[in-house]
This record gives structure tokens, sequence and C-alpha cells, in this order.
């Protein structure tokens, strides 16, 4: 067999695939005002909001920033990061200047107009296609919280859910820092007590059930800081051992942990004051050993734990690593921890999910992950053919189908 071109063979098995993103904060166009799309959302997003902070006109400080409404922040964004004196270099900032262009628009615009004037001409529903077709995206897994009070009204009283959006079951609000938790589940008809007791389990567990099984939910997700032990007596550990690990047994469905996030180390940036931290991970080894029928999807926010999670991934089937998550979304990174885990999990992980809050996001987040991970990939099979493995094109349209079409677990 002649010696396959690998760069070429993956670029064509990734303009091929449809991209199934595991992870996202979006939500489809029924759903109303939870639906965020559009310039000024996309450039008030809080990565640009503290990149702006660092660079605010000495006559506003960041306190009069966030208070300003949502277009005046972006005129502001837009004028100190993208028509001021130094380039928009920063991977948030190149970010949007890809959605600019991959939308046919000026990014060396003086303002957003034209960007608005785009948008203004969609309707929700039309503006969605067009991200879609343009990003390659065919599928995306959503952020969903039915204590949320605006979202939960959608989900009691019914909606026309997009096939695009599946749910996935959020568990901060329902679980984290008990006993804050038990007024909302109250509420849904759920008769926890503030106690950690036996009828609190059994009540958490029909409502984690119950929740799944109205929503589809295709796994459960929590969001957890870098002290996270198990097991232990924190009431957030606690439940997750009597409530979500047994659950996600029962209904076989993963369990997703996004471990390291520190909040609020800076509230004057609000949502962009969060930090991290590294994480303990003999707890997943732990977690893993006691709940092997469970899928641990798993994605941790330090940098210096990813040569652990691989190595714990080695040692327990029911670890999944995914994405390349936050403050690791950048291409430096996310090109380092590829190689790392294809040299120690083969083909066994989910290489990344985008993590969009914004519609626009999918458009630079696929575009630039997969123009660092595609040369990786293709640096693989040359070193696979190199060692003498006869490579064939259906090979990288398997392995790219399963990369970016949602995995074993969640295809």
């Amino acid at each position: 067999m002649a010696t396959l071109n690998t760069t070429e063979a993956v670029q064509k098995a990734v303009q091929a695939q449809s991209i199934v993103d595991i992870h996202t904060h979006l939500y489809p166009a029924a759903m109303g005002p939870l639906f965020l799309g559009g310039p000024d959302e996309l450039v008030t997003y809080h990565y640009l909001k503290a990149e702006t902070s660092r660079q605010l006109p000495s006559d506003i400080t960041v306190e009069a920033f966030n208070n300003m409404p949502t277009d005046k922040q972006a005129d502001v964004i837009w004028s100190t990061l993208f028509v001021g004196d130094s380039s928009p270099i920063s991977e948030a900032q190149v970010g949007v200047v890809t959605v600019m262009s991959t939308l046919g628009l000026n990014p060396r615009s003086d303002s957003l107009y034209e960007f608005r004037t785009l948008y203004k001409d969609h309707t929700p529903e039309s503006y969605t296609d067009l991200v879609f077709e343009k990003s390659g995206v065919g599928t995306v897994y959503m952020t969903n919280d039915p204590l949320e009070d605006v979202e939960g009204g959608y989900w009691n009283d019914g909606f026309d859910l997009d096939p695009r959006f599946r749910a996935v079951l959020r568990l901060d609000s329902a679980l984290m820092n008990w006993p804050a938790p038990v007024e909302k589940l109250k509420a849904a008809g759920y008769d926890v007590e503030t106690s950690l007791s036996h009828q609190t389990f059994s009540e958490i567990r029909r409502y984690l059930s119950d929740w799944v099984k109205k929503m589809d939910a295709r796994y459960m997700a929590i969001s957890l800081p870098p002290d996270f032990t198990y097991p232990s007596e924190e009431s957030t550990s606690t439940l997750m051992k009597e409530c979500v690990y047994p659950t996600a047994d029962e209904l076989d469905i993963p369990s997703a942990m996004m471990v390291g996030v520190t909040r609020q180390v800076n509230p004057v940036l609000k949502d962009g004051g969060d930090s991290l931290g590294s994480w303990d991970i003999t707890n997943l080894e732990r977690i893993a050993r006691d709940w092997p029928n469970v899928t641990f999807l798993t994605t941790i926010l330090s940098r210096e734990d990813q040569h652990e999670l691989c190595v714990t991934a080695r040692k327990f089937p029911n670890v999944l690593p995914f994405g390349c998550w936050w403050f690791l979304n950048n291409p430096s990174v996310i090109q380092e921890m590829t190689q790392e885990r294809l040299e120690l999990l083969g083909t066994s992980f989910i290489p990344q999910h985008s993590d969009a809050r914004i519609l626009d996001q999918l458009l630079y987040k696929w575009t630039h992950s997969i123009r660092t991970i595609a040369p990786v990939l293709a640096q693989k099979y040359d070193d696979l053919q190199n060692a003498g493995w006869p490579l064939s094109e259906s090979d990288i349209a398997r392995d790219i189908g399963r990369f970016f079409g949602g995995g074993r677990v969640l295809a």
C-alpha cells in the first residue's frame, strides 16, 4: 500500500464529519431569552470583558463598565480591543475576528454596525441554521437546570426542542452548598430535609431520575472546586456518593465532572472573576474504583493535572477524558494535551468540546481547535506509517468519526 498523505486525509475526514459538541451552554431559539447570539453577546462575553478591564480608558472604572447596558459595553470593548492601539491577538480576540471573517464581515470595521445589521436580518432560528452550517457542528449538548426559574418553566410547560440540541442535567444548583438547595427542591415537589438523611437521599435520587427521563438527558454534569474530596463528610461529596453515582449506575448514563474552578477570586470582574486550582486526582481513582459500571466524563481545569488524568484513565476504563476546558482552550495547550492523550490513551478520549455560551462561539472555537488538533493527528498517523502500519483513508475517517462524533459513549 502506498504511503498516505496524512495531512490531506485528516482534513478530508474532518470536513466530512458532522461535529457533535458534547458540552456547551447553548440553548435553542425556542427557549426564548436563554438563546444567546449575535455581536453584542459575543463581544461582551466575560473573556473579553476581563481583557478589556486591563485596558479601560482612564475615565471608565471597572465598576462603571460593568453597569453599562450590553450594547454600550460591546462598544467599549470593540473600541478598546479592536480599534485601539494594539492588535487583537489573544485567543478570545482572534476568535471574534474568525467569527466575523466567517460571516463575510470586515473585522477591522470601526464599529459593530455591519455585524449588528447582519444579525438583525436573521431570526434566531435562521441564525442558528447559519452558524451550524458554517461551523460544521451538527449536534450540541446543552447544560440544563430545571431548578432555574426561566429554564424550568420551559421544561414544565413543554416546548418544541430543536433535535440538534440534546439535554444534559446540570447538578450544581441541586447539590452544591447544602442546605441552600432545599427550598427550590421542595418547591419543585421533592420532600428533602435540611439534614442529609435517608429521606433526602431518596428524594434527590427521585429528582435526578425524574429529570433525566423528562429531558431525555444524555448525562448528568457538575462543576466542582479543586478541594473536592471523595469520600468525604462534606455535603456535595456525600450527595454524589449517595445519589448521583448510584443514579448514573441505575440509568446507565455517564456522570460528568468538571473539576478545578475557584469561584470569584476577583468579584469585581463578576463572571470573569473565577480562577482555577489543581485537584488531587487520587479522588478520581477512588470514585472510578467504587463505581466501575459508571462512565465518568472528566475534564480538569488545571494544566498541571493533565498528565495524571491520562494515567488515571489508563488504569480505569470508566474514566473518559474530554475536551480542553476554559483556560485550557488555547492552541498551545490544546496541542500539548492532544499529543499527550494520543500517546497515552490512543483514540479512547474525546479531544474537544466548545463550552460555548454564545452561539457564534461555535464558529471560532471549532475552527481554531481543529486547526490545532488536525496536525497533531496527522503527525501521529505519519509515525504509525513509519512504524510499518499500512494506513488507509477509511482508518482515519473512522477515528475522526469517533473523536468528533461524540465518542463511543455519546455518539
